[in-house]
């Protein structure tokens, strides 16, 4: 009777945490996240460890049943080879001779008075080497009978169906992807704000409060090094300034909505009067 209870609340356990498991999986939006869902875990592990439990116990078991049906047919528990299995195993797989059996397949010829013994590759040695070699036909086949993609092709399709689906994301998102080709400027007081306070935290220290220009260029008048206008203001910040000499990319830093707005908000300064407005740099750039 004790089993029998035993048994029972064992399969309930399973079924009511598996069912549990399966729940929260197709409830949850990211149910294998640890920070946001630790209980989905703490019940997969707590179900392993009971089938494992559960498995030992009956191994355990299983072991006390066969040391006394052992010593029933007067056989000691110490005398069984239990890793007889294992020994047989590894002389099918080998197919090694006994020391007692090595006078069958020694040789005739002898080294010194070293013996040469004529033992057969091991099995497992063998069925890898036709492996190889059923391999080795099927690649020469598809790759040089009937040209199969090589590496630099598979790449190029990776990358085909990549700009593909990246595509499609785009014209399903939500959300506009802000790059160097999407960019818009903004005109929104909020946006401009914010431009501004991004501006004041990462760039004025090179290029003043005001725009003026200290170690960067002057940024209210129309002269450009890489380029005015939204879109090169964009790239400019995203990608960086000339090599070795120009701004560090803060593409990596910031976020691309904020380099919209601080793109769009260094527009701005077009035509302001700084207090210390340093010589113009680069080209005159007009707007297309």
């Amino acid at each position: 009777m004790k089993k029998y209870f035993q048994s029972l609340a064992y399969i309930s356990f399973i079924a009511i945490t598996f069912f549990a498991i399966v729940k929260a999986i197709m409830s949850y939006e990211n149910p294998f996240s640890l920070y946001e869902n630790p209980l989905v875990w703490i019940a997969l592990v707590a179900l392993i460890l009971v089938v494992l439990l559960k498995e030992l116990v009956n191994i355990v078991a299983q072991q006390k049943a066969e040391e006394l049906q052992l010593e029933k047919d007067g056989i000691k528990p110490e005398e069984v080879d239990h890793w007889a299995w294992a020994k047989d195993l590894i002389t099918k797989w080998t197919q090694a001779k006994a020391i007692e059996e090595e006078g069958e397949i020694e040789l005739d010829h002898n080294y010194d008075g070293i013996k040469e013994l004529d033992n057969n590759l091991p099995p497992w040695w063998l069925y890898m080497f036709y492996a190889t070699m059923i391999f080795g036909v099927l690649y020469l086949v598809k790759y040089h009978v009937f040209n199969g993609d090589n590496q630099i092709v598979e790449y190029e399709k990776s990358v085909a169906i990549a700009k593909r689906e990246l595509a499609a994301f785009k014209s399903t998102s939500k959300e506009a992807i802000i790059d160097m080709e999407t960019v818009t400027i903004l005109t929104d007081e909020s946006d401009l704000n914010r431009g501004k306070a991004v501006f004041n935290l990462n760039c004025a220290a090179c290029h003043l409060k005001d725009g003026g220009g200290g170690i960067g260029p002057n940024l209210t008048d129309k002269y450009w090094i890489l380029g005015g206008g939204i879109k090169n203001v964009f790239k400019t910040i995203s990608k960086g300034g000339r090599d070795g000499k120009g701004m560090v990319a803060w593409g990596k830093t910031l976020k691309p909505k904020d380099i919209q707005k601080v793109s769009s908000y260094v527009l701005s300064l077009q035509g302001t009067t700084p207090a210390k407005a340093k010589a113009p740099q680069g080209d005159l750039y007009e707007e297309e």
